[in-house]
């Protein structure tokens, strides 16, 4: 099946399967919102590694794989 992907409609374009799009004019007319989702979390010492991400990843990797 797939992502869910935004189309525009009655245009021969590609559909974007992103949640956000900053700076793409076309995505935000249909609805897409350019702001990032931004979560903070206190680091403590049990802490053992940091994983930054793009949500390209979750698409195609299991937490565990990650």
């Amino acid at each position: 099946m797939g992502p869910l992907r935004v189309w525009v409609k009655e245009d021969e374009v590609p559909g974007l399967a992103m949640s956000w799009s900053i700076g793409d004019k076309v995505a935000q007319s249909v609805g897409v919102i350019p702001d990032p989702e931004i979560l903070e979390y206190e680091l403590t010492p049990n802490d053992q590694f940091i994983l930054i991400a793009s949500d390209g990843i979750w698409e195609f990797m299991s937490n565990v794989d990650v």
